[in-house]
């Protein structure tokens, strides 16, 4: 039984390293709509935008707050949109306060520019008369004859996009539209809209814009309103976006905008990827000189969970940056602390006269909750990073919680399982006592 689970191990490791190494080449086919690795901004370089704010109408002792809502609403906004790694930051421009938008790797400016700088301002109107007079088009309302209700933006819980049409695989061919569904105080708000206006119009209006004036055709108990029109998917979309993310606070406008490169440049790129290249093969060939075999299948498990490790940063995707490397290569040295705590305890065991699958399952055992809790408390240290950290101090405290976690399963499964399997083959006995120096100790 004991075998056959080993065999079967094996076999799953052969299918990760397989699956890993397709997801891996750069040329390969294209998993998951991922054909490569995300960079971020110092690596690829993108696009830097800045954005002018209008405080006119701000208290000054509330204009810096109102520039923090501003750049959160932005974020959540990017977010969304996909764009991993953002630099968002407050500025003076002139003496005038401005925020920096810095989006790597963006292939559609115009899109990024119009989610990051819309106001989003969503704002529902009820009829004021039947028939529109000359004083209804003299007033300062959007809509002539519609008066604002007390129902907008700020009411709203999700918008999310949807299909007009039948049910089932008919709604796929529908119109796009967006589906409200509001706050329980919005949801009483809006029953009662419907219950006074019923067999008239109700209007939505987005950032001054009629986009839907339907006719109530009865009184809505559930709190969810359609806001239909002309929509393509992608507009369809990225109105949700921005009705998610929020309205913003202040007005703001666009001030510059640029391409930029790779801040680290080309050549610290190369010089950073030969760094890690020579370091890692320097530890290779540091386990092979002083644990011999084990060394070896030390190193071979290294390179599978960097395959592994890869792959998942692609898949996800995660945005590499300088400090996302750093994180990267620091995980890849606590997997060989790992191994290290193995092998050593492994050595103690073989000195003291035990037989090699009696020595390894030892050195494992004892090994494990040493392992166990430096990695959950490097874990716990990601999880805070990552909670309160912003760009890239959460991009470095990501890349290494993921390859923490590999690496526990890299030491415990797969050089576990490699040693397993030599220990069966008939010159166990001989690779047992490979690179375990003599010890003048006695046992």
């Amino acid at each position: 039984m004991t075998r056959t689970y080993t065999w079967i191990i094996l076999a799953i490791i052969v299918l990760l390293i397989a699956g890993s190494v397709t997801v891996d080449i750069p040329s390969g086919p294209t998993i998951l709509g991922r054909d490569k690795v995300q960079l971020g901004l110092d690596l690829q370089g993108g696009t830097h935008l800045v954005y002018e704010t209008d405080l006119s109408k701000i208290d000054e002792g509330d204009k810096q707050d109102a520039v923090s809502s501003v750049i959160e609403v932005i974020r959540r906004r990017i977010d969304a949109l996909g764009v991993s790694e953002p630099v968002i930051q407050s500025t003076k421009v002139s003496g005038t306060d401005a925020v920096i938008v810095e989006l790597p790797g963006v292939s559609d400016v115009e899109e990024a520019k119009g989610i990051v700088g819309k106001t989003a301002q969503l704002e529902f109107y009820e009829q004021t008369s039947e028939q529109i007079t000359e004083e209804d088009i003299n007033t300062e309302s959007v809509l002539p004859g519609f008066q604002p209700t007390d129902l907008n933006g700020s009411h709203l819980k999700k918008a999310e996009v949807q299909f007009s049409g039948g049910a089932g695989n008919q709604a796929v061919s529908g119109t796009p539209e967006i589906g409200l569904t509001f706050t329980s105080e919005g949801g009483d708000i809006f029953r009662e809209i419907t219950k006074r206006n019923v067999g008239k119009p109700v209007a939505i209006i987005l950032d001054g814009k009629v986009i839907s004036a339907p006719t109530v055709q009865t009184v809505i108990e559930n709190g969810k309103a359609v806001i239909t029109g002309e929509f393509s998917i992608e507009e369809a979309k990225n109105l949700a976006i921005q009705l998610n993310a929020g309205a913003l606070p202040v007005p703001i406008s666009l001030i510059e905008e640029r391409t930029v490169g790779a801040t680290l440049g080309n050549e610290s790129i190369r010089k950073s990827f030969v760094a890690g290249i020579i370091g890692i093969i320097l530890v290779i060939l540091f386990m092979i000189v002083f644990y011999g075999y084990m060394g070896i299948i030390a190193s071979v498990a290294l390179i599978i969970y960097s395959l592994i490790t890869l792959a998942i940063y692609k898949l996800i995707p995660i945005t590499m940056t300088m400090a996302g490397i750093a994180g990267f290569i620091l995980s890849i040295g606590m997997a060989v602390d790992a191994n290290i705590l193995i092998f050593e305890r492994t050595r103690e065991e073989l000195r003291r006269g035990k037989d090699v699958t009696a020595a390894i399952k030892e050195g494992f055992s004892r090994a494990w909750p040493s392992i166990r809790d430096s990695n959950v408390s490097t874990i716990i240290t990601c999880i805070i990073l990552f909670w309160l950290g912003t760009g890239l101090v959460r991009g470095f405290a990501l890349t290494l919680g993921i390859g923490v976690l590999i690496s526990m399963f890299s030491a415990i499964t797969v050089t576990k399982n490699f040693l397993d399997i030599s220990s069966m083959m008939s010159w166990s006995k001989k690779w047992s006592r490979m690179g375990i120096r003599e010890s003048k100790e006695q046992p």
